[in-house]
């Protein structure tokens, strides 16, 4: 089968599998389904990191248990909101710094705190995730619509505009003008959910109308754009740890896609930066 043919059947069976658990009347089966996509990331994670087999699958098992604490200390419906900004602290300070010093500061970092820093924003990221799905479907669409409609306008910008390199060591491709892209990208795609939401019953306000509302129109605005671009540093992170290393994806667990650390990363910081930013 070629490249592109695995790509579609992944996809496909991917789709199959989050569509159901998305809209099921209750929040379990997604936050199951979600919690064996971050296990296997946490086991991704730890091979990135120079870990054999049986301490990488220690590594997903562990963080599966721990997601599993979680949600029976009832954390996937009323999270401490701390969890949220010792995420940001993680994403904004720890992340500025590693792509500030490129990828070959990252295996001078002391092994504990790499495997640490990669569980705790995987942990963090599947709570936000789980969370969300409390809060309801249309609000948890529109955090994920979010993330790729960023994603797919920055790499079309990037394309049509790209003249500044964003991360040259990091991601080649990349640009200023592709973020800035992206950015527009999901300011419109706020103007048509919003257009659309003021004319159907949704089950939930999306993550557009609750910015705006409860940080007004500068505020929102500055926070979607915040968003838009912690997703592309969600990205420029696992890129700089492939490299670091010499990988080129973060494992073959999904034909045509590499590893589930490939499809989620740009979604890690998003889901608890969006929380944090509405308990503002």
């Amino acid at each position: 089968m070629s490249m592109l043919g695995q790509r579609v059947v992944t996809a496909v069976v991917l789709l199959a599998l989050l569509v159901p658990a998305l809209f099921a009347p209750a929040a379990w089966p997604f936050g199951l389904l979600t919690l064996v996509f971050l296990g296997a990331a946490g086991w991704e994670w730890g091979r990135l990191n120079q870990q054999g087999m049986a301490s990488s699958v220690a590594m997903g098992l562990g963080l599966a248990l721990l997601c599993v604490a979680a949600l029976l200390a009832g954390w996937a419906r009323t999270p401490p909101v701390a969890a949220w900004w010792l995420a940001v602290a993680v994403w904004v300070f720890g992340g500025s710094l590693a792509l500030r010093r490129g990828p070959a500061s990252w295996p001078h970092l002391p092994m504990a705190a790499r495997l640490a820093l990669g569980l705790a924003a995987l942990w963090a990221a599947w709570l936000a995730m789980s969370h969300a799905r409390h809060l309801g479907i249309n609000f948890i669409l529109s955090v994920f619509c979010l993330v790729w409609v960023a994603d797919i306008a920055a790499y079309f910008g990037g394309r049509r505009f790209g003249r500044r390199k964003l991360a040259p060591t990091i991601s080649p491709g990349k640009s200023w003008e592709g973020v800035y892209s992206g950015m527009a990208g999901v300011f419109l795609l706020m103007l048509a959910w919003r257009a659309v939401e003021a004319r159907i019953d949704a089950d939930s306000p999306s993550l557009f109308t609750r910015l705006l509302s409860e940080l007004g129109l500068l505020g929102g605005l500055a926070a979607l754009a915040c968003l838009a671009g912690m997703s592309v540093v969600g990205d420029l992170m696992e890129s700089l740890v492939k490299r670091a290393v010499g990988a080129k994806d973060s494992s073959r667990l999904l034909p045509g896609h590499g590893g589930m650390l490939d499809r989620i990363d740009a979604l890690l910081p998003v889901f608890p930066l969006s929380l944090a930013l509405l308990s503002l």
